[in-house]
This record gives structure tokens, C-alpha cells and sequence, in this order.
């Protein structure tokens, strides 16, 4: 036991111990939300969107409106929350991370902060790893939402244009955080209001924190522009670097994944192109070609670091395995990898 834990105790336990004392408000409702009727319940809703705009807070209707959601939740899901779970969404609605064990049931301890923070009408986000577990759970909980009296959106890669806009209007959202990140970075490009997808930002639940805010979040968002249309440059780039020899004609640095023509590789390369000097500054665009090219040809591996479907190459996320749907890799690497898969290379 450290010295800080000998003079104040264990200060998780100090705050369990207030949040505990909410719990039990929480808990004395549990008879009075019984005895009300499917609509009764329902119009609970109503009421406290009506308390806040008379004054009330968040806080204020907290105990009532979690009481709310638990009883919709035994009438709607078949679930009724637990002591537990009633702790973890205040700690999620006081902005806290809550970690909870595999089979605590966090997607439904989400539910009542989406709930209760949905009423003051600004919009909640519920943010998830992948469109399945978004569209999965948009579904599933999304029966306890409408039974209250809320709405429900979901952002998904295949939802676009103005049905995507409509699902942010919604009272609480799912979608994926490269998602959200995405529409958020176009949001900053447009030039008029009307041509915005997301509303207001207000409040999120983010489901998995770790990976999403820590890992992931090491690979950074980002928007290209259109390039021009050199499909036949990354072709041409692909062809001359398979008939290159490791070693002899290009080295591999393992250590710092790192690929490079050795002298040998320079002079077959100015054969191959018809160059004099592969390093002459008006050379650096086929220099650059010829680099993506190694490193789709020798240092990406098909089924590790990417996927081929449909025709389209699919990043593999490194950290969860995930597909990364509406990502490329940056710099024409995606498209020396498309050259080098034989399917059509994008812009």
C-alpha cells in the first residue's frame, strides 16, 4: 500500500462511495416507474425535457430520468439494469472512464447517459470501433430509445449524402469514430452552413477508449487532394521493380522498414526508363514512383497489412485487425499497391 493510499484512502473506492449514494436515490424510484403505464413512462420523457428548459439541470433529473431508462429497458430489452451498471453510467455522464469486465453489460450501462444527456436536445453520439458493432447496437438499444420516445441515427461507411446528414439530426447516434473523424474534417472544408453534415458537438460516449483514444488515435486522419491521373506511371514503376533481385538490386532495412535500390538497382533502373541520372532532380517524380513500388512489391504483405475485395484494396488496421473501410495509404502508396494487385488504380 503507497503512502498517498495510507493518508486518503483508496480515492476509487472514496468515489464509488458518493456515487453509491445517487445509486440509491436511483433505486428508490423503482415501484413508481413500476406502477406507470407503457405511456406514462413514455411521457417521462416530455416532462423532463420541459424541467430543463425551465431550468433544471442535468444533474438535477439524473436519479429520475436513469430510473426512466431502466424500467424502458425491462419493458423494451427484457434487461433491467444492475447496481452496478447504474454506477457506471454516472460515472460516464460525470465524463469519467468506466472500466467494466468482459460480460458487465457496457452497452447497456451506456444507455442511461446517452439517455439522459439526449433530453436537453443537442444530439449524443455513441462512439464505436467498427460498423457492425454501430449498426448492431443502433439496433438493439435503439428499441429502448424509441419506446422513450427518442430517435436514432447510425453513420456507417455505406451511408451517405443527405440520409447521412438525417442520422445526426437523430437524438443519440452510432457510428465509428473514423467515421465521426472524417465527416467532422469535411465539415471544416465546406464553404456554406447548409452544406454541413454534423450538427453542434455536444456529448460522446466512447466505447472502447483504450483503442480508439490510444491506439488508433496513432493514426492520424487525413484528407488528400485529387492528384492527376498517373495510373500508368505506378504500371510502369510496378513491372521494372519485379524484375529487381533482393540484395543484389535493392536492400531491405528490417529494423527501420525501410526499402532502397542498391547501385547495381540505380543503373538497371536508368536502363529500364532511359535515363541518365536516376537521382537528377527532374527524375524525383519517377524516383518517387519507384519507391512506392518497393514498398508495395517487397515490404507490405497482402493479408497482413491490407486485403483485396471486390476489386478494391482494404487496409488492415495493425493494432485490431479491423478492415478500414474508406481509407487509403498516403503519398501513392495505395495506388503502386493496386498496380501491384492488378486491379484498378484510383486516384
Amino acid at each position: 500500500m503507497g503512502i498517498m493510499e495510507l493518508i486518503f484512502g483508496d480515492l476509487n473506492k472514496k468515489e464509488v462511495r458518493k456515487i453509491e449514494k445517487t445509486v440509491d436515490i436511483i433505486e428508490s424510484y423503482d415501484e413508481a416507474m413500476q406502477a406507470l403505464s407503457d405511456e406514462e413512462l413514455r411521457a417521462k420523457t416530455d416532462e423532463f425535457k420541459a424541467r430543463l428548459k425551465e431550468g433544471e439541470t442535468l444533474d438535477d433529473i439524473l436519479p429520475e430520468a436513469f430510473a426512466v431508462c431502466r424500467d424502458g429497458a425491462w419493458r423494451s430489452l427484457g434487461m433491467k439494469h444492475f447496481r452496478v451498471q447504474l454506477i457506471g453510467g454516472v460515472v460516464l455522464h460525470q465524463g469519467r472512464i468506466a472500466e467494466m469486465k468482459t460480460g458487465e453489460g457496457k452497452t447497456l450501462v451506456a444507455t442511461l447517459a446517452a439517455y439522459l444527456n439526449a433530453l436537453d436536445g443537442h444530439g449524443v453520439h455513441v462512439v464505436t470501433v467498427n460498423d457492425y458493432l454501430a449498426k448492431r447496437d443502433a439496433e438493439w438499444m435503439g428499441r429502448l430509445y424509441n419506446f422513450l420516445g427518442l430517435t436514432v441515427g447510425c453513420v456507417i461507411h455505406a451511408v451517405e449524402g443527405e440520409k447521412r446528414r438525417q442520422q445526426y439530426l437523430a437524438d443519440i447516434t452510432y457510428g465509428t469514430n473514423n467515421e465521426f473523424g472524417f465527416d467532422y474534417l469535411r465539415d471544416n472544408m465546406v464553404t456554406y452552413k447548409e452544406e454541413l453534415t454534423q450538427r453542434e458537438l455536444n456529448y460522446a460516449i466512447v466505447d472502447e477508449v483504450d483503442s480508439i483514444l490510444i491506439d488508433e488515435a496513432r493514426t492520424p486522419l487525413i484528407i488528400s487532394g485529387r492528384g492527376v491521373d498517373s495510373s500508368s506511371m505506378y504500371r510502369n514503376a510496378n513491372s521494372f521493380v519485379k524484375t529487381l533481385t533482393k540484395e543484389a538490386d535493392y536492400k531491405i532495412d528490417e529494423k527501420d522498414n525501410q526499402i532502397a535500390l542498391t547501385d547495381d538497382g540505380v543503373k538497371i533502373c536508368e536502363q529500364y526508363f532511359g535515363i541518365d541520372n536516376f537521382s537528377d532532380p527532374d527524375n524525383m517524380e519517377l524516383n518517387h514512383y519507384v519507391q512506392q513500388a518497393l514498398r508495395a512489391n517487397y515490404l507490405l504483405k497482402r493479408d497482413d497489412d491490407y486485403i483485396v475485395k471486390d476489386g478494391e484494396i482494404l487496409i488492415v488496421d495493425e493494432f485490431t485487425g479491423r478492415l478500414m473501410y474508406g481509407r487509403r495509404f498516403s503519398n501513392g502508396l495505395h495506388q503502386a499497391i493496386e498496380a501491384n494487385e492488378g486491379v484498378k488504380v484510383r486516384n
